[in-house]
This record gives structure tokens, sequence and C-alpha cells, in this order.
């Protein structure tokens, strides 16, 4: 890896990176990590043999962006937009993450969410080439075999999903493999994570969603989900292969599984490998981040604060828990904490021998000896909290009610609604902001556009997860870090809100600006070293003295190598 940190002119006066490869002629130009297309030299064109398979003129790779950055605003549709650019990545991988690092706040909509859940709802109809590893419930006792297929021996970070709940989508199967690509992507863009080292990995045990098993264009295995022992059996094979083909320090990211699976496995797997769920952790950090720096507006304690969830699944129990450890490190006791935390799933407000049941084991922490109430509003009413989330792909679950209530108990009512894609949104920016006249601090998952009320322009803060994720892995990945534990996430949360600066929450932002997000993704991942090496979690020595100067040295870059050998470093004969 090369350095791409902070100083322009230092990086311009390090030495040309030089490409070492067996490949000649049109494979050059087939591999995307070698291909740069027209921006290959006249010399280098007639070294590995290209001189003619490609037009006369050369381009620089500022050119090159230029192009693609036209082609894009071509296109009418996101959808296209995705296609075009997962297409630039299967050509040239270079160009592809400098269009995305210096453009991320443009095209991480495109790339990510919201764009790449409709991507995998049509992922057998765009389907162009195969990204990653697909291991199916059918190579039980083969999955090593299936790993050593893969061309890269080198591994850091795996993001693997079985697709049974992608984003507020459902099941969708082996066309849930957009979703490891997108966050593989954003390791790189967003943290400087090499892509070579990285893996997108679907399991596929079948799906339950009926339109995708009628559909003719389904990628995946036609059947119904295969659940019990034999599912364990593969999801515990396959992480025991990943060790022995990859090496213990591997991190491997679940995504998107269902909500008692990915309980399951995280209870079962974090003590024993390299491994956690963004879905649950990943968005409790981001989440946690947001309502840490929504406290220097508020000017509240955290524990002064009564938060109320809509939705009790993987994302809110992940916020809930990380909120009590936030807590506990202010001096509140474990029952203090959980009195400031309430839910409601879709049974309603999670009471103790509620008549509507389904208190499943991870909601039972949260349930209250209290009367029970189904109404969302009623619910907002009788509580009246000071800060409400939304994490359960209800869209328009904040009625216009309870955003007024919200703002009838609140000077600045918080009101986060992170549910995925915009589709899936509990309320708007623009419904936040109108309603409590410009009052409330708003935070969501998707993007909003800006919202001017009353003459001041508020920028919607959004908590993706992309702020979380790309720093912890690089932080892992570096410091060799075994186990990441809720520490790590909390430490990760305060970071990322301290990270935040005046100027962003005049504007309603939350969150630092996505268009610093590598910057920020170093910071952390800087911060991360520095808490492991203090606790003794980190296994890479020696400890690097200057940390930052670690980090960002081991940046992946996106500048072009060289395929002309440096003549003035040859010995002399």
């Amino acid at each position: 890896m090369a350095s791409n940190g902070k100083d322009t002119a230092e990086n311009a006066a390090k030495e040309v990176r030089i490409s070492h490869t067996r490949l000649r002629g049109i494979d050059v130009m087939r591999d995307p990590k070698l291909n740069k297309g027209l921006a290959f030299t006249l010399e280098e064109r007639q070294l590995v043999g290209i001189h003619g398979l490609v037009p006369p003129c050369f381009k620089t790779q500022d050119e090159q962006v230029y192009r693609v950055l036209q082609n894009f605003y071509h296109f009418e549709s996101d959808l296209d937009r995705y296609i075009y650019l997962i297409g630039l990545q299967d050509r040239n991988e270079k160009l592809f993450y400098r269009v995305l690092t210096e453009q991320i706040e443009l095209l991480m909509p495109i790339v990510y969410t919201p764009t790449v859940g409709l991507a995998c709802q049509k992922y057998g109809l765009v389907f162009r080439r195969p990204r990653g590893l697909y291991i199916t419930i059918n190579d039980l006792g083969h999955v090593y075999e299936i790993l050593c297929n893969w061309p890269e021996r080198k591994i850091s970070v795996i993001v693997v999903t079985d697709g049974e709940r992608i984003l507020g989508l459902g099941d969708l199967g082996a066309q849930g493999m957009g979703i490891p690509v997108g966050k593989l992507s954003l390791y790189t863009a967003c943290a400087g994570v090499d892509p070579q080292h990285c893996l997108p990995i679907v399991i596929d045990v079948g799906t339950d969603n009926e339109t995708l098993l009628k559909d003719p264009l389904y990628i995946g295995l036609p059947q119904k989900r295969t659940r019990g022992e034999k599912y364990d059996q593969l999801i515990e094979e396959f992480m025991q292969a990943v060790v022995k083909r990859f090496g213990q320090n591997t991190l491997i990211q679940f995504e998107d599984f269902g909500n008692s699976n990915a309980f399951r496995f995280l209870e079962k797997y974090r003590g024993q490998y390299c491994t956690f769920n963004d879905d649950i952790q990943g968005t409790a950090a981001v989440a946690v981040s947001g309502v840490l720096a929504s406290l220097k507006i508020t000017g509240k304690k955290l524990s002064e604060n009564t938060i109320l969830f809509q939705g009790a699944g993987e994302a809110s129990i992940g916020i809930a828990h990380l909120l009590m450890k936030a807590m506990k490190e202010e001096g509140s006791s474990e029952e203090e904490s959980l009195s400031k935390l309430w839910m409601v799933d879709s049974k309603g407000l999670l009471t103790q021998g509620r008549p509507s049941g389904g208190l499943t084991e991870h909601k039972m922490t949260f349930t209250k000896k209290y009367k029970h109430m189904s109404n969302l509003e009623e619910i907002v009413r009788e509580v009246k909290p000071n800060i409400i989330i939304g994490a359960a792909a209800v869209p328009g679950a904040f009625t216009e009610q309870i955003i007024k209530d919200m703002a009838s108990f609140n000077e600045r009512p918080v009101i986060f609604a992170l549910s995925n894609p915009t589709s899936k949104a509990e309320c708007t920016a623009e419904q936040a902001y109108t309603i409590t006249e410009g009052r409330c601090i708003f935070a969501s998952g998707s993007p909003f556009q800006p919202v001017t009320v009353n003459g001041k322009t508020h920028h919607p803060g959004q908590g993706n997860n992309a702020y979380i994720f790309p720093g912890v892995g690089l932080a892992a990945i570096l410091c060799g870090i075994r186990h990441i534990t809720e520490d790590v996430f909390l430490a990760t949360a305060k970071a990322l809100a301290n990270l935040v600066q005046q100027e962003d929450l005049d504007s309603g932002r939350v969150y630092p600006p996505l268009t610093k997000i590598r910057d920020v993704s170093a910071s952390i991942a800087v911060e991360i070293a520095k808490y492991a090496y203090k606790h003794n979690m980190a296994a890479h020595y020696p400890e690097p003295a200057d940390k930052d100067d670690f980090i960002r040295s081991q940046m992946y870059s996106t500048d072009y190598s060289s395929f002309v050998p440096d003549r003035w470093s040859w010995p002399k004969l």
C-alpha cells in the first residue's frame, strides 16, 4: 500500500510506484487492477505489448475522471448509474476508486444506500460479471475448497451475508451480494483498505421470497431457506475455513442476517474470531455518536434524556446497549440507564407480560413494568421522550402528530429516522424541520436534501454506518486486533462525535460532512489504535510511535502505478 494522506505536496514528492506483473498484451488491459486505459504512456504500451491495442491518444487520470463524470451525468436513473460505476470497477479499479473517493458525497448514495437496495432487488437483471464468492448449502463439507478458488491469497477483511434481511427490503437471498460488494467499496474509498485484500461473500441457503423463487432471472438457489442444524453447520464450517485459508486475524463482518441469527452468531463468535455485526454494532456506534453530538446542542447529559425506539430489532437493540454503556460511564447504574430506554416493536410497547407476546430473549432486557400500549402516537405522548429513534423500516412511522408532540415538550427535539432505504424512512427531513419550525435535531439513514425553514437552511445529518465500519476495520487490520469489543465501538462513537465541529452543528449536522469521510476514518482508526495498544488488544508489534503517520502511510492510493522501471535506480554494470 502507499500513502494517500493529508499533505498533497508530500504525496506528490513520493517515488512513483512500480507495477510488477507477468501479464502482457491484452491480458494487462483485462485486469482491472492493472488497466489504466488511455493513461498508459507510449513507453508502457510498448513495454507490455499493448501498443496499437488502444487509441493513439494519451489521457491523464484527471482527464479520465472528467470523462467518467460526464458519462455518470448522462444517465437518467440511479440504477443505470450504479450499473455504469460497477462496470468501471470491473474495468479500471484505480480510476473507480479515484472517482468514488473524490466524489463520495455524490456517489455513495449510488454504490451504497439507497440505490444498492434497488440494485439488490434487480440483481439478476443487472448481473454482468461475478464479484466475490457464493457458498451454498450444497457446499457443506467443501467450503475450504471454495475459498481456495479465490485468486488472492492475502485477504484482510470479508463482508458476508446470507441475504435474509437486506436493508429494509427483507429476504433477497443470493441477490444480497450487492451489500458486501458495496460495503467493501466503502472500505477502500473511505478508509483506504486495499481492494485486493477485500472479499465479498454470500452464504446462499435459499430464500423464502416467493417473488424471487418464481423469477427466471433469480441468480441464487431456487429453494426455500434451509434453517436449523444444517444451516449452523455451514456457518461454523465457513468460519473455520476462513481462518484456515486466510489466517486468524482476518476480519469477518456479518451483514444483513436475520435478527435471531445475527444476535446468535455475534454472541457465539465474537470471542473466538475477529468479527463484528455491522447492523448491530456499526449502527449502534453511528447512532450513539449522533446522540452524543446532539448533546452539544441541547446542553443535557446523556442520562438526562428519555429515549424511545420505534423498532426492537438488531439496530435498536444494538443502539440501546451501547447507550447503556455510555450512561454507565457517566455514573448511572444499570437500572437507571434502563429506565431511560423505551422500545416499541410491531406489537407495541415492550412491557412485561404483555398480552400480545412476541418478547424474544434479546428484547427482554428492555421490557418495562408498565401498562401495555400499542399506538405509537399515544406512547410518545405518554413517555414524552427527548430523543426518538426509528430503525424498524416502517415508512411514515413518525407522523405529523408525533413530530408536533416531540416539539411541544422539547425545545430541541432529537429525531433520528435511521431506516434504509429512503422509501423506508420514518419521516423526511422536510417534514421534521417544517413541523418543528426548524427546532429539531434531525438525522437519517439515507441522504436528504437541505431544508430551508424561516430563512435558515438546515443540512440533515446522515447516520451512515460508513462513518464507523471502515475506520474500525482499518484499525483492526493494521493493529492486529483479535477481538472487537463493545468498548471499541463506544470509543469509536465518541471519536466520531468529537470530530463534529461547531460549524457542523450550526448547519444542523450531527456528523462531519461526507466530503471529509476519508480523513474521518483515518482519525477514528488512530483513536482505536491508541485504545487498542493502551488496553493490550493489539497484536501488531512494535507499537508505532506515531500512530497517525502509521495509519495514513498504509492507506491505499488511487494513483496509477508505472510499468516502466526507474532506470536511475538500476545498478551500474
